[in-house]
């Protein structure tokens, strides 16, 4: 049987204990409907992992019991950071679950001209909140106990400035292929656009700035399956393949 596996943002350590928060402690009661004595794996994004168990279930909330510290590395070699321009709800948390299941080690949600989704401070915040949850939810799921990062949102034209390695934007007209660049030596860089793709002027700009038009196919890919399809080709061309 599978062991759930749960993010905490605490320090942890063997044979310690931890009190679950209220939003914690509801996901494992109602949504993974653990019961008391039930094993469990816990991370905290450092790298490790913890066997643990459930040593208390009530109105007092749920204590874990933390037992033996894990070492165990599913990250990729290879260091990526997609600059995501921001989409419409569901297909920004597709696109930024199947990115972290991908290996990817760093996102930036981007405000390009065609983006159709406009965010006060407010809504920055809560929507930026709530992607966060979606990364540590991609983690528990994939296996990962390291959490990438997740930048505030950007301008697109201030994310191109000073990005030192490969460089990559996503564009249906790009005349290159993933197979045909050499194999990166330092970080890959990868832009990818809103529903709406890059306005001319923003693909005038990441050129400028030393990305490279890289076409995927034939076809025109939606948002979210660009992001997937690009990050499969690249672990398979560099990283994990």
């Amino acid at each position: 049987m599978r062991v759930s596996r749960l993010y905490l943002p605490d320090l942890l350590s063997e044979g310690s204990t931890a009190r679950l928060d209220e939003e914690r402690g509801h996901y494992l009661k109602t949504v993974l409907r653990l019961k008391r004595g039930h094993a469990l794996t816990v991370f905290n994004g450092d790298g490790s992992e913890y066997a643990a168990t459930v040593a208390e279930l009530g109105r007092g909330g749920v204590l874990l019991a933390i037992g033996r510290c894990r070492r165990r590395d599913a990250e990729s070699p290879l260091i990526t950071h997609l600059g995501l321009g921001i989409s419409r709800s569901e297909r920004m948390d597709w696109a930024i679950q199947k990115a972290v299941e991908l290996g990817v080690s760093r996102i930036t949600p981007l405000f390009t001209e065609h983006c159709v989704v406009r965010l006060n401070e407010a809504r920055k915040d809560q929507r930026s909140l709530h992607w966060r949850k979606v990364v540590r939810s991609a983690c528990e799921q994939c296996g990962r106990n390291r959490v990438p990062e997740l930048d505030e949102p950007a301008s697109l034209e201030a994310w191109l400035v000073g990005r030192e390695g490969l460089k990559l934007f996503f564009d249906p007209e790009g005349e290159a292929s993933l197979k045909s660049l050499p194999p990166p030596a330092a970080t890959v860089f990868l832009l990818s656009g809103p529903e709406g793709g890059f306005a001319e002027r923003e693909r005038t700009q990441a050129r400028e700035a030393g990305f490279i038009p890289v076409r995927l196919g034939p076809r025109i890919l939606r948002t979210e399956t660009a992001v997937l399809a690009a990050l499969a080709a690249i672990q398979a061309l560099w990283g994990d393949g």
